[in-house]
Order: C-alpha cells, then sequence, then structure tokens
C-alpha cells in the first residue's frame, strides 16, 4: 500500500515537470497545432532576441537576482556572527515565524509604501531634512519603487530572504556543533570573529547550498514582486515573458514559449553559478582560511534591527492607508480618516478570502499527507527518487513548466479550474512542506519504534501512538508552511484558473498597480495576516497539544504508579 501511494506522489508531484517543458519546449520551436502552428522553425527565438531592451531586461534580471541573493547570505552570515547563541538570538528565533509569514506581496506593497516618490520615507525626508525627493527627477535618493535600474526590487528581495536563509541555518548551524568549533579555535589563539570566518564560514556555505539554489532561481524568475517594485521600462526578463503570453496574438505564442526557454536555461545557469562561486571560496583558493588570524567582525546586531524595523513599519503603515481619506504630501500623517474604503470593499474580499482560504487548507491538507507518505517510504525502502528531485518545483520558474502544464490540461479536461488551481498549489507546495518534515523526520530516534514494535504493537498503531505524537509540533509548523505557500501562488492561480479563480494574491497584484493606495494596502493587509493567522494557529496547536500530551503521560504514569502499590488485606 505504501508503494502504490508513494507511485501517487510521483505522478502528482514529480511527473508533472516532463510534460510542463515538452510542452513549452515543443511551443517555443514553433509547433503548436491548435493555432495552425505545424513547423519547427527558430522564429520563437529569433523574435525573442530582436525584441527592442531584452538585452537590457536580461541584465537587470541577472544583476538583480545575483546581488539580492548574495547580499541576504553576507547579511545572514553577519547575523549569525554577531548573535548565535547569544540572548539576542532567541528574540531572532521567535522573530523569524512573523518575518516568514509575510508573503512576498505583501512585503512589496509595504516597500513601495516606504520608498515611493510619494511614500514615508520621501515625506520624512522632505518634512525633517528639507530634501524634495520629487525635484531630484529619477534619480531621487528614495525612488527605489519602478526604478529603471531594479535597486528596489534587489533590496526587497534581500531584505525578504534574509529570514528564510536564517531559518534554514539553525539547523545546519547545530548540526556543526559551533561551540566545539569555538572551544578548539579558542584553544589555538583565534577570536570568536576569525573563527567564524576560518572555520565556521566554509563548512556553513557548503551546507546552505540548496537553500541558496532555491533563493537565486526565485529571484531570477520571480514576476508578481517585479510587477508592482520592478522597472518597466524595460521590464525585468522574467515580467518580459509574462507580457508575451498574455499578448492576445495567439501567433505570437511561439516567442512567449521561447522566452520561458530561456528564461528557465538563465536559472540553470545562475544555479550552476552558485555552484561554482561556492567551490571557488571554499575549495580552489583557500589560502584565506588559515593564513594569519584576520578576521572582520561584521554589524549583525545592527542589520538585523534595520532588517527587522522595515518589516516593521510596514504593516503600521499599510494600516493607516487603509483608513486614509485623505492625506496630502508631504504630510507625515493623514488629515481625515474613514472607514468607507474597507466598507466598499468587504464584501468582494470576503469571497476572495473564502476562496483562499479554502485552496490554501486543501492544498497544504494534500500537500502535508503526500510528504508524511514520501517520509515513511524513505525510512521503509532503499529505492526512491533523491531530494533534490522531489525539490525540481522550487528550483524552475514557474513560467517554464506552466504553459506545457496547462497544455496538458486542455487534453483532460480545461472545464475543472478549482481543480487544476488546486493541483497547482499542491505541486509547488509539497517540497517545502517535504523539506519542512526533513529535519524532524531524519532527527526521530527509531529506537522507540522498534522497543514499541518488540512489545507486540502494530506498525500503524505505533505510528500513531508513539512517532506522530512526538513529530505533532513539527508536523503543524509544516502544514503552516503549505498553507503559506499556497496562499503567495500568483502565476499557477491566473495561469490554471484561467482568470476564473481570484485569490487574495492575484488580486492585490492586479490592484498594486491601480491609483487608490487604500484599496492596495487592504488587500495587502488580508494577504499579510492570513499566514501569520495560520502559523499562530500552529505554534497554539504544537503548545496545546505538548500540554495535553504531558498531562496524558504524568496521569498514566500515577494509574500505573496507583495499580501497582501493595493492596492491604
Amino acid at each position: 500500500m505504501l508503494r502504490v501511494l508513494y507511485l501517487v506522489i510521483i505522478a502528482v508531484c514529480v511527473l508533472p515537470t516532463i510534460p510542463g517543458l515538452l510542452g513549452v519546449v515543443v511551443s517555443a520551436f514553433g509547433y503548436v497545432p491548435a493555432i495552425g502552428l505545424s513547423a519547427f522553425s527558430l522564429s520563437g527565438f529569433a523574435e525573442v532576441f530582436n525584441w527592442h531592451g531584452v538585452g537590457i531586461s536580461l541584465c537587470l534580471t541577472l544583476c538583480s537576482a545575483v546581488i539580492s541573493s548574495y547580499l541576504a547570505c553576507l547579511i545572514t552570515f553577519a547575523i549569525l556572527q554577531s548573535c548565535w547563541n547569544t540572548r539576542l538570538w532567541r528574540k531572532i528565533e521567535v522573530s523569524l515565524s512573523p518575518l516568514l509569514a509575510m508573503p512576498h506581496v505583501a512585503f512589496a506593497i509595504g516597500f513601495a509604501f516606504l520608498f515611493s516618490p510619494t511614500g514615508m520615507g520621501a515625506r520624512v525626508l522632505f518634512e525633517w531634512f528639507g530634501y524634495d525627493v520629487n525635484s531630484k527627477g529619477v534619480d531621487g535618493l528614495t525612488l527605489l519603487v519602478k526604478d529603471p535600474y531594479a535597486l528596489g526590487l534587489t533590496l526587497m528581495l534581500t531584505l525578504k530572504e534574509v529570514p528564510f536563509l536564517l531559518l534554514m541555518s539553525i539547523p545546519i548551524l547545530q548540526q556543526l556543533r559551533v561551540n566545539q568549533i569555538e572551544k578548539v579555535s579558542h584553544s589555538l589563539g583565534y577570536s570568536s570573529t576569525q573563527c567564524w570566518w576560518k572555520a565556521t564560514f566554509p563548512q556553513w556555505m557548503v551546507k546552505l547550498r540548496f537553500p541558496m539554489f532555491a533563493v537565486i532561481a526565485y529571484s531570477v524568475s520571480v514576476v508578481d514582486v517585479a510587477l508592482i517594485i520592478g522597472p518597466t521600462n524595460p521590464p525585468t526578463f522574467a515580467v518580459l515573458v509574462w507580457q508575451w503570453f498574455n499578448d492576445p496574438d495567439l501567433s505570437l505564442l511561439p516567442r512567449a514559449a521561447a522566452g520561458a526557454v530561456v528564461l528557465f536555461i538563465l536559472a540553470s545557469l545562475l544555479l550552476g553559478f552558485t555552484r561554482l562561486v561556492e567551490w571557488v571560496v571554499t575549495k580552489r583558493f583557500r589560502d584565506w582560511q588559515f593564513s594569519g588570524r584576520e578576521g572582520l567582525s561584521l554589524p549583525g546586531k545592527s542589520l538585523f534591527y534595520v532588517t527587522t524595523l522595515l518589516a516593521i513599519l510596514m504593516v503600521p503603515l499599510m494600516i493607516i492607508w487603509s483608513f486614509a481619506q485623505r492625506w496630502r504630501f508631504p504630510e507625515l500623517l493623514p488629515s481625515r480618516y474613514s472607514t468607507q474604503f474597507w466598507q466598499y470593499e468587504w464584501q468582494a474580499i470576503t469571497d476572495t478570502l473564502v476562496h483562499s482560504v479554502t485552496i490554501g487548507v486543501i492544498s497544504a491538507s494534500i500537500a502535508l499527507m503526500f510528504a508524511l507518505i514520501a517520509h515513511e517510504y524513505r525510512l521503509r525502502y532503499r529505492i526512491q527518487i533523491p531530494s533534490y528531485v522531489i525539490a525540481i518545483p522550487m528550483l524552475i520558474p514557474q513560467l517554464s513548466i506552466l504553459f506545457g502544464i496547462q497544455i496538458a490540461t486542455l487534453y483532460i479536461n480545461s472545464e475543472l479550474y478549482l481543480f487544476w488551481v488546486c493541483w497547482a498549489h499542491v505541486f509547488f507546495a509539497f517540497p517545502y512542506v517535504y523539506l519542512s518534515l526533513d529535519g524532524p523526520w531524519r532527527s526521530f530516534d527509531n529506537g522507540l519504534t522498534r522497543v514499541a514494535l518488540s512489545l507486540g504493537k502494530s506498525p500503524i498503531k505505533v505510528w500513531f501512538g508513539i512517532k506522530l505524537p512526538l513529530l505533532m509540533p513539527a508536523v503543524f509548523f509544516a502544514w503552516a508552511v503549505g498553507v503559506s505557500v499556497s496562499l503567495a501562488q500568483y502565476l499557477p492561480t491566473l495561469i490554471l484558473g484561467a482568470g476564473r479563480i481570484s485569490t487574495v494574491t492575484t488580486e492585490a497584484v492586479a490592484l498594486s498597480s491601480g491609483l487608490d493606495r487604500r484599496v492596495s494596502a487592504i488587500y495587502a493587509i488580508c494577504q499579510a495576516l492570513l499566514p501569520l493567522l495560520f502559523f499562530s494557529l500552529s505554534i497554539l496547536l504544537s503548545r496545546t497539544h505538548g500540554k495535553y500530551r504531558r498531562f496524558s503521560i504524568k496521569g498514566l504514569l500515577t494509574h500505573e504508579s496507583l495499580s501497582r502499590k501493595p493492596r492491604h488485606p
């Protein structure tokens, strides 16, 4: 039975990448019989590279992806170097959940409210320092929204990826046993700063390979965030490909498919570049690791405070905008407040919230069930799919496979929009849920299971009675991760839903380009609160489960001790 379920997981969550890639590759070479194109050609690729400004678009994509990913990596290391095993680190661990819970779209809208030419940053500069950003044209210091150099997009991606890399670094540093490394280094005369650079950093960077792959793959293929704060003339290459897919002239479809293939090749090259950088730094040029005792102390605490402060400022700023009726520039606060925008949007946003939560809960629950089955299969059988194959949906640009998947759905049943959207959310949420459970499942003491089996308990009773209760907090957290990933899906909802399925994310991106910031703020608040609600629910369930389990064990021990007391006649 377990093997059959594992085959179902492969068919649902792994194999669709094949028709997805084949469909977009075949279309890129001009073979689309549905629109009368039945001859293979390279005209699609020629149209891509002949597009005016495509070179600048590719350069913006490469620079923003590489700079944001490695800048986030450097900030993460600086925070770890300064705060690991300190009192501040406990506060950092507590703050990671709310920082991760805020979706990229909500973060981008809050970033726009802070750094746009009429945002809070420009207002503060004008009121406190007399600096008028709008008088400086496109070169204003706070013009980080829609700037032609993608500086705002780079900064926003950097700030958003730091909490993710910090979370991924926790099990890595625990496995490396940093405390013992520091003791040995101190005994050799090295300071803590030198120890982190020469002993911890090379090992940490090697083990951070896969999270860096995920970060750089997302940065090079992001569409929703780039639509909100990215450059527009020309846009990043992923946005350009998305615009080509939305072209009403179907004869230009090979150009869009060819752009998706180029985007896939670009992402693959960047993954290879990431691996090359890791090899050069940790293997090829190693003299810096043992030549002298130099070490640079990075301002990790300051960087963490700045990163957290910017994220915290976005939430009250969005709340103020949602109630602002009159807010002239450069006033720091609105002169009039009103609830009319909430009243106008409440009915529409309620239906959207119901759709989003329903799809998120269904997708996360299915993804969680698949992840549990996959981990149990991995422990029981030797023949299995490697973890990096399961994680392929995280590393491939969504535009590069969604078009091919959409074509495959047309041959099955194109009218089941809700079904295909839920399946797409499961497809992209499953790798995150699987990786969230990977550490807890590997660290579980299987000796407990063997002891219970030796006492005559069936495997199913042992799993539900011993293993699952012990790992339940990790299960709750993985489920919350799955819900947050589902709530953040933009392209799968639009492409496979054919515009008929609306979620908070799709509405927030659509409204972010409008003229009314109040409505954008309302949807951004709802999108930010939903994942936070599910993460809070997972924490509450974990604590409740822990108290219940301790109470049950205490009651059981008390009952056994009373039953073992000698009875007097």
